[in-house]
């Protein structure tokens, strides 16, 4: 993103978003950005798989919305997530909401399987550079 894209406060990334450099949108698309996430792994603050964290401005707002929000504390968040996978990034409150029914899914019926799977669409998502 460009110095100071968040003067105006918080904002979410969208398709057309005119904050994003021509370097970072390929590293978006291809997931390369989330690279730097794996120090948080192998810290222990983040595993591979889990509900994507969210910073505090937007909780507090999908809080308001749809309460059982907050059991996506009750794993820690990932670099991955079912929300990730099946919805994608999210440009709203709106969307954030629908990618959350994805990941109460997966807290619900967490695995190995689950999460293999969950990497498995996660690779082929950054071959193919599918992502939005």
């Amino acid at each position: 993103m460009y110095v100071n894209s968040e003067a105006n406060g918080p904002q979410l990334s969208s398709s057309n978003d005119s904050r994003i450099t021509p370097i970072g949108r390929f590293m978006r698309k291809t997931r390369l950005d989330e690279f730097p996430q794996f120090i948080n792994v192998i810290l222990g603050h983040m595993s591979l798989v889990g509900p994507r964290p969210e910073r505090q401005f937007y909780i507090d707002q999908i809080v308001q919305h749809e309460p059982q929000y907050v059991l996506l504390n009750r794993v820690r968040p990932g670099i991955t997530s079912w929300g990730q996978v099946k919805y994608g990034y999210a440009e709203n409150v709106e969307q954030m909401l629908d990618r959350m029914k994805y990941d109460l899914l997966y807290i619900n019926n967490r695995s190995v399987a689950l999460d293999l799977k969950i990497l498995f669409y996660t690779v082929a998502i950054v071959i193919k550079a599918k992502g939005k």
